[in-house]
């Protein structure tokens, strides 16, 4: 099977588009409380537009940090980041989503690109279960033996059809602004040296990142 490889201006240009999409809703909110603001004079209108702009500053601030560990160099080549950080963000993401974050990963400094995957990972998960439900994060090991589990745990939970071959690097068409993160997510993977193999049962979406000398971690799911 043939390796898809993108041109790296369209590789940047579509994850540029990816944060773009992810922020520019909040962003947007906060014009709209503003121009609210400008322009009513009632108290209670006044007061609900300025809800709206803490709340949506609030989450935009959340995604870009997401997005700055997700996607970003985060450090120099070679560089360690704080696992607590990566929960962090990832917790501040999922704040005022119907999904719930079980983080039970232990608290080490780790590769970037690992915890790159990891938050990668997380979002793949958080698209598997859009009505909501509960996203677990296990690691076992660290560094050349680290084990990654991410479950998606909800209602009708599910991949897109493209998923598995975008994460593989072997898309059956062009890769766009939609599959851009999957795609990116494989390209990571490839970077830490973690194979990467998906579950899906009825109700749960189960992805493993595996280095090649690690053990499977293996998740009992009530």
């Amino acid at each position: 099977m043939t390796v898809f490889a993108l041109d790296a201006l369209d590789l940047a240009a579509l994850l540029c588009s990816r944060v773009c999409h992810d922020v520019i809703s909040p962003v947007g909110a906060i014009v709209n409380g503003l121009e609210v603001l400008e322009e009513e004079k009632d108290a209670e209108m006044r007061g609900f537009a300025l809800d709206l702009i803490k709340k949506s500053a609030e989450t935009a601030s959340a995604r870009l940090q997401f997005c700055r560990l997700a996607f970003g160099a985060a450090g120099s080549a070679g560089a360690s980041i704080d696992t607590g950080d990566a929960e962090k963000v990832a917790r501040g993401l999922f704040a005022d989503q119907r999904t719930r974050l079980d983080w039970q990963a232990p608290r080490l400094l780790m590769p970037k690109n690992q915890v790159k995957l990891i938050l990668n990972l997380c979002l793949i998960a958080a698209g598997a279960i859009p009505r909501g439900g509960v996203i677990t994060v296990t690691t076992r090991g660290a560094d050349e033996q680290l084990s990654v589990s991410v479950t998606a745990q909800g209602a009708n939970a599910k991949l897109s059809s493209q998923a598995s071959d975008l994460l593989a690097g072997t898309p059956a068409q062009a890769v766009d602004a939609q599959g851009i993160q999957a795609y990116y997510t494989g390209l990571v993977a490839k970077a830490a040296n973690m194979s990467l193999t998906i579950e899906v049962e009825s109700e749960l979406v189960a992805i493993q990142a595996i280095s090649a000398s690690a053990p499977a971690i293996i998740e009992a799911v009530a």
